[in-house]
């Protein structure tokens, strides 16, 4: 499968793709309605894709008595396709477990005119590598792959620098999101991408939560074969700008400029990466295992009235002790950071249009 080359120019020149959330009511079941307006919101923020299907999106979908998935995929193609757009706008679709059944997610992708499959490792703990990559391969025949390198405190593992110079040379694989919370980890994918034949033809995402600006403020420079070689970070494909979205647009043009011109604002932006940790700290509980993070992204759309409430799928999925005072802390703190009149803004409109 190939790219679209409009998509592809887009994917490599970096963009904003928000892991899109599950809107749902106080049942528990899907608020259709939210759900098309959070794709619109992300429409009207200027992100450049999204991705549905994901973590964010729970993976309890998956499960047959929910029986979201398809219903999510086929929700967000429509209000991308009926928005009209007069720009490229990338749709990935998250693709979970065995070979079989990655493959058919990627089938039904297709079928709702995703571009790019969101593969993820998670889950296959007693798989080797040159399994993995087998399954890798097989999913690339169908769709374009976005590669996730997924840190293991959620469900993730660790592979070896070999793994990724091979997972680099698959014909198919367009990007890989990094999204190991681990300098080292990280850098194995960007050297062995680096190393590889494919180096040009790969984009890389950060999905470093705990790192988001600087990964994107990052050259990562080697020799290869005598040559130089750089490699960086272009975009971000990350639930936490499934929030406050409009900002993160905003933020990776500052950090596009600042690259083209020299440096200029580095100072500042360094210490914006240590208060976009410290919100991401906030909305995706660290300190609890991550067990409120889709609950915290919840809770701060709920805010903006995006979200009807925070429920999950999982009744036992909430927000962790403390954390809700954290969301409060962070959002007096950094006022900056969020995107609350432009939503405003975008609700009122919403509102008058239905």
């Amino acid at each position: 499968m190939m790219l679209r080359s409009e998509i592809r120019d887009l994917l490599h020149a970096g963009t904003v793709i928000p892991a899109h959330p599950l809107a749902l009511n106080s049942n528990r079941q899907l608020d259709e309605k939210r759900q098309r307006g959070l794709t619109n919101y992300y429409i009207a923020s200027g992100a450049g894709g999204v991705a549905v299907g994901v973590h964010t999106t729970q993976f309890e979908i998956r499960d047959p008595k929910i029986n979201l998935f398809e219903t999510v995929l086929k929700v967000a193609a429509e209000e991308i396709d009926n928005a009209n757009l007069d720009r490229p706008f990338i749709k990935v679709a998250g693709l979970v477990g065995p070979t079989e059944q990655a493959g058919n997610e990627a089938k039904l992708a297709l079928q709702y005119g995703y571009d790019l499959g969101l593969l993820s490792m998670g889950g296959l703990q007693g798989w080797s590598e040159a399994a993995i990559l087998d399954r890798v391969r097989a999913v690339a025949e169908i769709i374009p792959v976005f590669g996730f390198y997924l840190q293991p405190s959620v469900g993730g593992r660790i592979f070896s620098y070999e793994f990724w110079h091979q997972f680099a040379e698959i014909p198919a694989v367009e990007a890989i999101k990094v999204a190991s919370f681990n300098r080292y980890q990280t850098l194995d994918v960007v050297r062995a991408v680096c190393h590889s034949s494919r180096r040009d033809e790969i984009a890389l995402y950060t999905g470093n939560d705990d790192n988001i600006v600087a990964d994107l403020l990052t050259t990562y420079r080697f020799t290869v074969a005598g040559k130089t070689v750089e490699k960086r970070f272009v975009g971000g494909l990350l639930g936490h700008w499934a929030v406050w979205t409009r900002k993160a647009v905003d933020l990776l043009k500052e950090i596009k400029t600042c690259l083209a011109n020299e440096n200029a604002g580095l100072s500042e932006l360094l210490t914006r990466n240590i208060e976009v940790t410290d919100t991401n700290a906030a909305f995706f509980d660290p300190s609890h295992a991550f067990h409120g993070c889709i609950a915290g992204l919840h809770e701060v759309l709920r805010r903006q009235g995006l979200l009807e409430g925070r429920w999950c799928l999982n009744p036992a999925e909430d927000l962790s002790p403390g954390q809700l005072e954290e969301i409060d802390r962070v959002y007096a703190a950094y006022p900056h950071l969020n995107d609350d009149e432009f939503v405003k803004h975008y609700v009122s409109t919403m509102a008058r249009r239905c």
